[in-house]
């Protein structure tokens, strides 16, 4: 059986944990500006979005979401494992389009987008701190194409010091686990956001109901796609969350558990993990 781990166990590299740091804007900006090389004006990160558990994505994803004041799109994941990076982040890609142009936005006013992993590995094999992926004309290499999308991958396996930003070479090294220059500010407040972290109860409850839907996804997988089976996890995943916020009365549990439609307990997966309270969540559900 696998042994669940505890959040006092975590540490930057892990999805959770780096979610939950970069949850804080400033944390998030100043990576921001350390992974691009570029000044980045206040950012919003999206909560809902960042931390919470995402039945329409494949599986469980722990990304960071936000924009910045020019309105340019970023998302950035922990990376510990290869998986086919350069084609989930052609998936990332459209995930983030799509969204913007369901909401209305024209073709010509899609705004930048990056897309940003930072790998605890070498995802190109060519020891570099920071790899940037553009789109190019093969015919015409000097000629612009500005369609706005921007992949990064940020390697903690690099050896080029002398070519990146010395902050770049120190963040990567905290990630990996390498002690870097303690002096290094940065470096200092994620340690500090880390254990701000680690104290908070509703970020061990977060925690506890993450573990609960990895359980789930799990149970689901062995349930040979049977619809059933999935809606019955799906609802348990509701009643583990609203249980976050305080007791479920039966018959709100009963209705629940009765709901077959894999949409609508979709929408109360996302409306419970957005809900403070079980009263909130039913005033807005039923």
């Amino acid at each position: 059986m696998r042994k669940r781990r505890t959040l006092q166990e975590l540490t930057i590299k892990d999805n959770f944990m780096f979610a939950a740091v970069m949850m804080n804007p400033e944390n998030c900006r100043r990576l921001l500006e350390i992974a691009l090389d570029i000044p980045v004006e206040r950012v919003e990160v999206s909560y809902e979005k960042s931390i919470v558990y995402h039945p329409e994505y494949k599986g469980i994803r722990l990304d960071v979401f936000a924009r910045d004041a020019q309105n340019t799109h970023y998302n950035v994941e922990m990376q510990i494992a290869r998986d086919a990076l350069e084609r989930r982040s052609r998936y990332y890609h459209s995930q983030l389009d799509m969204e913007l142009l369901l909401g209305g936005v024209p073709y010509e006013e899609l705004p930048d987008a990056y897309v940003i992993f930072i790998c605890d590995f070498d995802p190109l094999g060519r020891r570099k701190y920071r790899y940037t992926m553009e789109h190019i004309c093969r015919e015409v290499p000097d000629l612009p194409y500005k369609d706005g999308s921007h992949t990064i991958f940020l390697s903690t396996y690099g050896e080029n010091e002398t070519e990146v930003p010395e902050s770049l070479v120190n963040f990567l090294k905290y990630v990996r686990g390498i002690l870097p220059d303690p002096e290094d500010s940065y470096v200092k407040r994620l340690q500090d956001s880390v254990r701000q972290v680690k104290a908070s109860r509703e970020m061990e409850e977060r925690f506890m109901v993450l573990q609960e839907m990895m359980r789930l996804e799990r149970e689901e997988g062995r349930a040979e796609g049977r619809a059933e089976g999935r809606a019955e996890g799906r609802a348990e995943s509701v009643l583990v969350i609203l249980e976050g916020s305080g007791p479920v009365p039966e018959d709100v549990r009963e209705r629940i558990l009765s709901e077959e439609d894999l949409s609508v307990l979709n929408s109360w997966i996302r409306l419970a993990a957005a809900s403070d309270s079980v009263e909130s969540f039913v005033k807005k559900a039923f």
